[in-house]
């Protein structure tokens, strides 16, 4: 299936919806498309492998100016699928790639399918550089598309000597393998295992596994049950009361339980729940809290003697009898993985004895220093024994969190005792026998920064395992919980071994981060047995009260389809709504009063109600039924019939309502007398209409309803201008101007009323409203902003309230200005100019909301760019009310014809770097920016040269032509350096090479080794014949490093990552000759040594990560 892709055309540039968070590594979803049940059809099927690869050929990629680009449709399992990518990256500095599900959009509601896929880009000089990541999802409405927002790094994707973009063509492959789907929606937890889920309220899932691993420790339970709450407190307010409530319902519910109110009590703000945390952090915090609020009550101490053990560490000289020796308290464990088989070679890499010896030596007070051991042994482990496993680890070489996915064992039963106790202190009890049982494992699944979290937990420690998966809980057998939660990788059978021989081969990403073990002679007393005499009185009546008031509001939906709802609108609603709530049309029947009448109830009791209610005798109401209009307007339509009258209520509502709402609407007309008492309605004549009169006030800009009149068709407004002059509290002959309010979607219709035409003529009918006003003099009209009817509608249907923010301060509202939605580009930005006392509006930028990140978009507005204030508030199909503004030093279309670097300037011989913004028309060249930096820095000597390099992790990738364009030039991704030419680059002889020197360590946390570049970077010229005794003297010189530091540097060539260490005598210009290499960069001389420099950010955009806010319960 190779596909080829012609370059697209120039494509709206639209946003695509991301979570908030910057997922960097691993697999997450990306936009959510919306099931259109209307046109819903059932998914396609053909005869189709389940598993399949497909190729996509991508032409004219650096040339594309989509923001992104989907590939044909391909099938797979009878499914269609397609990749997505983002060729400049989905808001990041990589390849954005995702598997998406072609026909989301047209799917029944409740669709699902479940993949595993790998997603690859090709390297088309070397494939084993290819790039692969592979993940598994469960496709369905709200993540219809999965994969990696980032995929590759955009400066070695675009980089063509790294292979992957030859001839501008990129090649991109995707590995689908379809897997059966379970239905989700209807199974019952509690009635299948006798257990229930927690809902998951967004990004809190690692808490879901967490405390159902708690509260299935029924001695934590208890103690917690007995943690002294009142009935005064709140469980929004109190962590006892809401963890209290929180395990009350796990136990007695029947349905998945909310952690709402536990959340609150931790003092969490909405976007604190949904930034992803570490379920160690959370976990620590959580028992810290509880150890505290336990202090001074019959459970203080519950935490200590439940998760508390000790170990000692320990430094012992080798030579004199010395030893120092320290206490240390722990909760949980960190266990490597990396590396590490299994449990026990975690905890026998726990234990390992350093040797400190050499430079390293240790400083045993009177005895100097002196070889020694160092290590750590356990004095005692906890009853309950929670061991955190390694599964992130900071990469060096990358610069960045990686999650590892390696195969790591754990078994059902722990010896901690094993090989006569070596893991046990010469303090340690030995009666204690340290033998324990699993009881959970908690999951991770997806990649570092995202990805789903569950549990797996016997809660009886029976052979019986269960996994709770958010609202979900299912029986499940040993081998998933155990041997499933390994990791490492898995190879899929060859469905189809004529359409591609390379077996299927999917690293798990699901896998254990968690265990908890429950130590054998502690189990009677931790598995007790917890009911209800172990809840507080105050806590059941409370929380039984609030079971059956949820039973109600659920007994009430099950029960909706018996009741009508009808909600009867009043003269009352109108007076009080028109003017405040609403201006167009007459009412809001959400705010109206509603009742709640079964459907064969007749409608003549129902009367009686209303009777009681509004204090409105039955013989006084008269009913009007409400009808849509074409027009999308709602207005009442005509009085109830005696014969429907004599109907119940619910085939009355059938009648009103074709469409199946639940709801009936009715406007209740009611006459008064001239002591304004009721009186029985008039009888109404086919030649009478009901109309709604509305009163406006151009100099206070009010809107006001003044009443209602039955008018004949064949009369004139002027018969009735006395009444509405009586209306609105005027004289008798003021005169007047009438309006007929048509509709307000989309836009607002309201005409003139000849006063002299007949009420038929005009087309008015039953429900029509008029506007009417004082006909205004000429003078007094300019005074008003609006002044008459038309242009107040259209002010109040167009105002829109913005709330501005300084781009520096993105999450503070700063100021807020009342505009048009109609206001054009120019409009907007001077209303803003004026409110900053700005005299040139051109030097505003502005910046769009996302509404789903709730940040700026990462793309400024252009200058005159939108038609329309609606247009910036609009991001998909929501509009938001936020716009971010900044103040530029020069007007923004001058701005936009310039282009901006950032340049790091080396100085020749002082150590500073300092950063200069250079700002020049986008035709100009690299020369031009020399010339211009040369005017701002200070240089060694007047006639010193300049160049431009680019700098990416401490490697120099590019020496920029003097004569290159700087339009393409990207600054975003890898740091400019400027620095001056040395003389003796200007002068090479005929062998002479200049060659790049990089610093570098190696990674000792790795198994294998692994260079990690830092520092600067820089050129060197070495001559032919010259030793690297020679080389090293220039070096040391170069970078004025101390002898004595300098004798310890390690000197080596390397090639693609791989160092060959030198011997003083080696020549090394004999090590630079041509080789098949990526690029020069790929082959240097490296200086091994510690990196001993002052962390500073090496340049602004080459340390983004994100770092996550440390876990803070507050209350």
């Amino acid at each position: 299936m190779t596909l080829m892709t012609p370059p697209p055309l120039d494509q709206e540039d639209d946003e695509m919806l991301v979570p908030h968070t910057d997922f960097a590594d691993g697999p997450q979803p990306m936009e959510v498309a919306q099931p259109d049940t209307a046109s819903a059809v059932d998914a396609q099927t053909v005869e189709d492998p389940p598993s399949a690869r497909f190729t996509w050929t991508i032409e004219n990629f650096s040339r594309l100016n989509t923001k992104k680009l989907y590939s044909d449709v391909f099938y797979v399992g009878g499914y269609k699928w397609r990749v997505l990518i983002f060729p400049k990256g989905n808001n990041v500095d990589h390849l954005s790639m995702y598997l998406d599900v072609a026909d989301s959009a047209t799917l029944p509601y409740g669709w699902s399918r479940y993949a595993q896929f790998s997603l690859a880009v090709i390297n088309q000089i070397h494939n084993k550089f290819t790039i692969r990541k592979d993940t598994q999802h469960q496709f369905n409405a709200r993540e219809s598309d999965w994969g990696f927002t980032s995929f590759m790094p955009l400066g070695e994707l675009y980089d063509p000597a790294r292979g992957y973009l030859v001839n501008d063509t990129c090649i991109v492959e995707a590995d689908v393998a379809v897997r059966r789907v379970i239905d989700y929606w209807t199974h019952d937890s509690k009635k299948e295992t006798g257990y229930v889920g927690l809902k998951n309220q967004g990004a809190t899932c690692y808490m879901n596994s967490l405390l159902q691993t708690l509260y299935h420790i029924p001695y934590f339970r208890k103690a917690v049950y007995h943690m002294p709450t009142t009935e005064n407190d709140m469980p929004s307010g109190s962590i006892p009361l809401a963890l209290q409530s929180l395990f009350y319902k796990l136990q007695y519910s029947d349905t998945s339980v909310a952690t709402k109110e536990l959340t609150k009590s931790f003092g969490w703000d909405t976007y604190d729940s949904f930034m992803q945390h570490d379920v160690q952090e959370l976990n620590r915090v959580l028992c810290e809290k509880l150890e505290d609020k336990m202090k001074g009550t019959v459970v203080e101490g519950t935490i200590q003697q439940l998760f508390e053990g000790h170990h000692m560490n320990y430094i012992e000289c080798i030579n004199v009898d010395y030893k120092s020796t320290r206490k240390e308290s722990f909760y949980d464990l960190q266990l490597d993985v990396k590396g590490c088989r299994d449990v026990y070679a975690s905890f026998d890499k726990y234990v390992e004895v350093e040797r400190l010896e050499g430079d390293n030596k240790y400083h045993a007070e009177i005895h100097g220093l002196q070889d020694a051991r160092k290590g750590v042994l356990f004095i005692d482990f906890p009853p309950v024994l929670q061991l955190q496993l390694k599964r992130f680890e900071y990469d060096f070489m990358r610069d960045t969190m990686v999650k590892i996915n390696d195969r790591y064992e754990f078994p059902l039963q722990l010896d901690l005792d094993r090989e006569n106790g070596k893991y046990l202190s010469p303090d340690a009890d030995r009666s204690v026998r340290n033998l324990y049982t699993l009881h959970s494992v908690l999951v991770h699944s997806g990649g570092v920064h995202g990805g789903h979290y569950y549990a797996y937990i016997r809660p009886t420690l029976s052979d019986q395992w269960f996994k709770f998966d958010d609202e979900r809980v299912t029986k499940e057998d040993i081998k998933r919980a155990l041997e499933e939660q390994y990791g490492g990788e898995e190879e899929l059978p060859q469905t189809n071994p004529g359409f591609n021989n390379s077996p299927f081969k999917f690293t798990k990403y699901s896998n254990a981060y968690m265990l908890v073990y429950i130590r054998e002679s502690d189990k009677e007393k931790i598995i007790c047995n917890v009911d209800e005499k172990d809840i507080a009185e105050h806590l059941r009546i409370r929380l039984k009260k609030e079971q059956e008031e949820k039973e109600q509001k659920r007994k009430e939906k099950a029960e909706a389809h018996l009741y009508t709802i009808i909600k009867v609108a009043r003269n009352e609603d109108l007076i009080e709504q028109i003017g405040r709530d609403i201006y167009f049309d007459l009412v809001d029947h959400d705010k109206v009063r509603s009742f709640r009448i079964q459907k064969q109830t007749p409608f003549n009791l129902f009367k009686e109600e209303v009777a009681k209610e509004f204090g409105i005798p039955v013989q006084f109401q008269r009913f009007w039924l409400w009808a849509k209009r074409q027009n999308h307007t709602y207005r009442p339509n005509r009085p109830l019939t005696l014969q429907e009258e004599a109907q119940s209520v619910g085939q009355l509502r059938e009648v009103s309502n074709k469409a199946n709402h639940a709801e009936l609407k009715l406007f209740l007309e009611v006459e008064l007398g001239q002591d304004l008492r009721p009186v029985p309605p008039p009888e109404k004549t086919k030649e009478e209409i009901l109309l709604f009169f509305k009163l406006y006030d151009p100099l206070k800009e009010e809107l006001r309803y003044v009443g209602r009149l039955f008018v004949k068709g064949s009369g004139k407004p002027i018969e009735i201008l006395s009444k509405l002059n009586e209306l609105a509290g005027f004289s008798p002959n003021e005169e007047i101007e009438l309006f007929e309010e048509i509709k307000f979607e989309p836009n607002v219709m309201c005409e003139h009323i000849d006063k002299r035409l007949t009420f038929r003529a005009s087309q008015l009918e039953d429900g029509d409203i008029i506007c009417y006003q004082r006909l205004l003099q000429i003078d007094s009209s300019q005074q008003c902003r609006y002044p008459d009817v038309p242009s107040f509608l259209e002010y109040v249907h167009n105002r829109q309230v913005v709330r501005f923010r300084s781009l520096e301060k993105p999450k503070e509202d700063e100021f807020c200005l009342e505009l048009s939605k109609l206001f054009n580009y120019d409009d907007v930005v001077e209303r803003v100019a004026a409110h900053l006392g700005l005299d040139d509006s051109s030097k505003i930028r502005l910046t769009s909301h996302n509404c789903y990140s709730q940040q700026p978009k990462p793309q400024p507005i252009k200058y005159r760019g939108v038609e329309h204030l609606s247009d910036m508030l609009l991001h998909y199909n929501q509009t938001s009310d936020i716009l971010y503004y900044e103040v530029l030093d020069i007007p923004l279309p001058e701005l936009q014809g310039l282009k901006t670097l950032k340049v790091a300037f080396h100085h020749a011989t002082k150590e500073e770097v300092v950063i200069h913004t250079i700002r020049l028309p986008k035709q100009s060249t690299v020369g031009d920016v020399i010339n211009d930096l040369k005017s701002k820095v200070e240089l060694s000597h007047p006639n010193a040269e300049l160049r431009l390099l680019e700098v990416f992790y401490h490697k120099i990738y590019k020496i920029f032509p003097l004569n290159e364009k700087i339009e393409n030039i990207n600054d975003q991704y890898w740091t400019l350096r400027a620095e001056e030419i040395p003389e003796e680059e200007k002068n090479l002889g005929p062998h002479d090479r200049l060659i790049h020197v990089y610093h570098f360590m190696k990674d000792t946390t790795q198994n294998q080794v692994q260079v990690q570049n830092f520092g600067e970077p820089f050129f060197l010229v070495i001559h032919e014949g010259e030793t690297l005794a020679e080389v090293k003297v220039r070096i040391q010189k170069k970078l004025q490093v101390p002898d004595e530091e300098f004798s310890k540097w390690k000197f080596a060539f390397l090639s693609l990552g791989r160092p060959e260490y030198l011997q003083d005598s080696d020549i090394v210009s004999s090590r630079f000759q041509r080789r098949d290499v990526y690029g020069a960069w790929e082959q240097y001389l490296g200086l091994e040594h510690s990196d001993n420099a002052p962390k500073r950010s090496y340049a602004a955009n080459q340390n983004r990560h994100t770092f996550e806010k440390p876990v803070k319960i507050y209350n």
